[in-house]
């Protein structure tokens, strides 16, 4: 009976050594150190719960009407050589949408754009109009006011006799009488070239970064000789045919009747 109750012991004590309380505690496994194929999974999403969830928020594609863009317009078996015209009239729709959606995107582009035009000529005409000298106003034209609009160079051409050599003013340029209307027409004050190289005349040593320019007629009073306001900048297409000129010609007429005003005598 003894050797018996000893073999029984023998067989038990293997098993009794394999239970985790025997393993050293450095060695067991730590709560979460499981490798992440042993963890449990996130339960898939059916389109039962997909349902569900838009029955239970029915507003879901009005606060992300994105998503609406995103699905594909249901197709209707009809039978053969009929045609399902809903599916075409959606896809019309969402082309007209996405139109639409792009129409708005240039017109809050061009919005902006109009009101940085505006902020850079609303600081251009107080800057001319602060000058306290004929040279200062001469100075902040012909370069502060490139700084002012973003562009490379601006010059005034002023129609004269005199020949250019004995002109010392930088920024000024001398043109032969009759040069303005033949470079603007008769009855134009803008001219607006979206991708054309400058001319020598017009902008001395700088017409070769020219590739768009604004030209703007100046009046300087009655009996005076004509000029043009020269804006020259290296990125075509800044100025382009078409686009609004108000801004522009308010600034000439300003820096215009400015320069008549300091040239009339005072007294």
């Amino acid at each position: 009976m003894r050797d018996d109750a000893a073999r029984r012991r023998r067989r038990v004590a293997p098993a009794v050594a394999d239970r985790p309380r025997d393993i050293p505690q450095a060695e067991r496994p730590r709560p979460g150190s499981e490798p992440a194929a042993a963890r449990e999974a996130p339960p898939a999403i059916s389109a039962r719960d997909v349902v569900a969830y838009l029955r239970r928020h029915p507003d879901f594609l009005d606060r992300h009407p994105e998503a609406l863009r995103a699905l594909g317009a249901a197709r209707r078996e009809l039978g053969a050589e009929v045609f399902d015209f809903q599916h075409f009239h959606i896809e019309r729709l969402r082309r007209d949408l996405a139109r639409l959606a792009a129409e708005q995107r240039n017109l809050v582009a061009a919005g902006r754009a109009t009101l940085a035009s505006q902020s850079r000529v609303h600081k251009a005409v107080l800057a001319v109009v602060a000058a306290g000298s004929f040279e200062q106003l001469l100075q902040t034209v012909t370069t502060d006011l490139a700084v002012l609009l973003d562009v490379d160079v601006v010059t005034i051409g002023v129609e004269s006799a005199v020949p250019a050599a004995r002109l010392g003013v930088q920024g000024i340029r001398l043109l032969p009488t009759g040069a303005v209307d033949a470079l603007l027409g008769a009855e134009r004050e803008v001219l607006l070239r979206a991708d054309m190289a400058g001319e020598a005349a017009l902008f001395g040593g700088a017409a070769g970064l020219v590739r768009s320019q604004a030209l703007l007629r100046l009046g300087f009073g009655r009996g005076a000789p004509l000029g043009v306001l020269c804006i020259g900048t290296r990125q075509p297409g800044r100025f382009q045919p078409g686009h609004g000129t108000e801004l522009l010609a308010f600034l000439a007429r300003v820096i215009g009747v400015t320069i008549a005003q300091w040239l009339t005598p005072r007294g």
